[in-house]
């Protein structure tokens, strides 16, 4: 059986209002995703899929924003998220 990547997130049991909370709480959200084992993926589906509001993969919604507008020409960031998490967890790893 097949599971979505949702069912492994930090965040799967938390109250939807933390998640989507006010900027003066997003902190605590952001906090979420810290060790969380889905946290590309998680970004990924908020910036392939232009999902405007909460906390997802530790970024607000502000942030994606900005990401986006910097990087206009991504056609994939679950591809390019994982190359770069892979290149990163190799170059420390030794």
């Amino acid at each position: 059986m097949t599971t979505h990547w949702s069912d492994d997130a930090a965040c799967r049991n938390s109250d939807p209002e933390e998640l989507f909370a006010d900027s003066t709480r997003q902190r605590r959200a952001k906090a979420i995703c810290t060790a969380c084992p889905v946290r590309t993926r998680c970004l990924a589906e908020a910036l392939d899929n232009g999902i405007e509001f909460g906390v997802w993969g530790g970024m607000t919604e502000r942030e994606r924003r900005a990401l986006l507008k910097r990087q206009p020409h991504v056609a994939s960031w679950r591809k390019l998220l994982e190359r770069v998490r892979s290149e990163h967890e190799r170059a420390h790893k030794g």
